[in-house]
């Protein structure tokens, strides 16, 4: 008995970007739904964004295409950035020297879960949580001494 597939990749190689560039922003879109994943790479303010946001395309159309789910259901499983190959030139430079010069490259996989075929999904992943929510914050007023009264600078 074969096990239905329910996880879909989308690569991308030869990316113009550094690595460790390409997993800062990696690393926050992993285990995230992937509506979610789109406002997170709308708003952050990196190079490595625009690739990374074509790549969760077209990784959920291939999703969309071969196993007919629905993109609401969607759930960045794997992500992972692996070193390409590095272009090296030289820069010349004063009194017949040169500096070498490295292009680097990076190798880019998102893996893309179906929730609503997978029937472990609670128990082997969650979404992650926002780490700005804290339950012990308290809201501080400023304008208000200890006794209660309204503190006015004027």
């Amino acid at each position: 008995m074969r096990k239905k597939k329910t996880e879909v990749y989308a690569l991308r190689r030869h990316i113009s970007l550094s690595a460790d560039k390409a997993r800062r922003v990696i690393d926050q879109i992993r285990g995230r739904s992937y509506e979610e994943t789109l406002m997170i790479l709308e708003l952050m303010p990196y190079r490595a964004c625009s690739p990374i946001s074509k790549l969760v395309y077209s990784a959920a159309a291939n999703a969309n295409s071969n196993m007919g789910s629905n993109k609401a259901n969607l759930v960045i499983s794997n992500a992972e950035v692996n070193e390409g190959t590095t272009r090296k030139k030289f820069k010349p430079r004063a009194r017949g020297h040169c500096y070498p010069i490295k292009r680097r490259t990076c190798h880019i996989t998102i893996g893309v879960k179906d929730i609503s075929l997978d029937d472990e999904y609670e128990q082997i992943y969650s979404l992650k949580k926002p780490r700005w929510k804290n339950k012990y914050t308290t809201m501080i007023y400023h304008d208000i001494d200890s006794i209660g009264r309204v503190w006015d600078k004027k």
